[in-house]
């Protein structure tokens, strides 16, 4: 898309916005179930298209991508009338009597652009919350997907409306000429280098950002847990998309008595999920492109590789591998892994792991497995992340009435559920007051009996 047809599509999308057709919840409703019938009715492309990008099998493209985002429409749709109601709050007896409430409004068009590792969800969930809203949207995916970008850009003309949502290709020009025009909000899923070119365009209009980042995720293991299913959710959560998830477990920290055991149950759940040659099962994805597959490589160089370290150029294939107590200032403990490259530290006891984590950015993601209810309280107590999983790995993703979102480095503002319908809204305060009854109280000339009466109810 041309320079020219960009600014002319965003412009095409206020005055669409202007209209005020995009407000009426029967016609946000439309949208939705016409955005349900593109994915049902597609399926099998979706499933072939990711297979393509990044080697997904059909169950993960299902549980991660289709399924994620047709659980998603169902739920705004069955909850959509009672999220966009005025929302009543009390008011104080010196403004009595009136009512007061919040009215949600949509914000206007809005920007979202999506991330390549989950390249049908990254793009639609936020579509989903801002259809649900009332804006009209504009939908950069990412180019490295560049086969489900482009089958979402051919089908979304064919079920949505075109006045209201539009699809842009392209890289880093396109992203840039988008960045230049006036957006009602942007959400963007991705890495923080990225995220602050885009809170630095955002900030000439002064426009709101949602920031869906990463960072590196830690994960605790304490010698309490149900170590057998400890580590088949680690192993689930971790290699799931090849590690390519912004919040899949990064490092693990155990303490150094039980990291034998640990480490033997984990690799022998490794190899029950994917086998002992992981390249030849079709559960096992493939790394984006040549770039993230020797930025990978390079986390490996002269790391104690203990598990795995398979690698294919050719393929862009690396197995699921375990690094053993890297250095702290290494690469793969200072940058964001997003691959199937699992640090393992260890510690004296265990709530040292506290102050490895805090030493560090707040990460989008915290796990930890254990029995001990203290451990549990410290951890929740004593350090910071943007979403924490107890017992279970990502699994807070399947539950729409949680927001999803990070703090610090690893992003800002949330969605999912009606935390993504209020993030494409205006909660507009409203008070109303009756004509009746006008306490004079406030008005000139002021006197002391006013202000004493006025001490009392303010």
């Amino acid at each position: 898309m041309q320079r020219f047809s960009i600014s002319q599509s965003v412009n095409e999308l206020q005055q669409t916005f202007r209209s005020g057709r995009t407000k009426d919840l029967s016609w946000r409703r439309s949208q939705l179930i016409k955005l349900k019938a593109l994915i049902t009715e597609h399926q099998a492309e979706f499933v072939r298209a990711l297979q393509q990008d990044l080697h997904k099998s059909e169950q993960e493209a299902w549980t991660s991508e289709i399924g994620f985002t047709l659980s998603d429409i169902d739920h705004t749709l069955h909850n959509l009338s009672s999220w966009a109601k005025p929302r009543k709050v009390s008011t104080p007896l010196f403004v009595q009597p009136g009512k007061s409430y919040l009215l949600p409004e949509p914000l206007g068009t809005v920007l979202i652009i999506g991330a390549w590792n989950y390249p049908l969800q990254l793009v639609l969930a936020p579509l989903v919350a801002a259809i649900a809203a009332g804006n009209c949207a504009i939908l950069k995916p990412s180019e490295l997907s560049f086969t489900t970008a482009q089958l979402l850009a051919n089908l979304i003309p064919q079920y949505l409306d075109s006045s209201a949502y539009k699809v842009v290709l392209g890289a880093v020009e396109e992203t840039t000429e988008l960045l230049k025009q006036r957006f009602d909000h942007i959400l963007y899923t991705g890495g923080e280098q990225v995220g602050k070119i885009v809170m630095r365009a955002a900030a000439e209009y002064l426009t709101p950002v949602t920031l869906e980042l990463g960072g590196k995720c830690p994960c605790i293991v304490d010698s309490h847990t149900d170590l057998a299913v400890t580590v088949a959710r680690i192993a689930w959560s971790k290699w799931m998309n090849t590690g390519q998830t912004c919040v899949a477990p990064d490092y693990v920290i155990v303490e150094e008595n039980f990291a034998d055991t640990f480490v033997a149950a984990l690799t022998a759940k490794i190899e029950a999920f994917y086998s002992a040659n992981p390249k030849q099962n079709v559960d096992y994805g493939r790394i984006i492109n040549e770039r993230h597959y020797r930025r990978l490589n390079h986390y490996l160089e002269g790391q104690n590789v203990i598990y795995g370290g398979d690698v294919d150029p050719v393929s862009h294939y690396i197995a699921p591998t375990i690094v053993m107590s890297p250095k702290l200032d290494s690469p793969v403990m200072q940058e964001e892994i997003f691959g199937p490259i699992l640090v393992i530290l260890t510690v004296d006891k265990i709530q040292q792991a506290i102050d490895i984590i805090n030493d560090r950015p707040k990460p989008l993601a915290l796990y930890l497995y254990t029995k001990d209810k203290n451990l549990e309280q410290a951890v929740l107590q004593q350090t910071s992340a943007g979403n924490v999983g107890i017992n279970d790995g990502m699994m807070f993703m399947a539950n729409p009435n949680l927001p999803f979102g990070g703090v610090g480095n690893s992003g800002m503002g949330a969605y999912h559920g009606q935390f993504g319908f209020d993030t494409f809204s205006h909660l507009k305060t409203v008070l109303k007051r009756s004509f009746w009854f006008d306490v004079a109280l406030r008005y000139p000339p002021f006197n002391s009996t006013k202000l004493n009466w006025l001490k009392k109810l303010l």
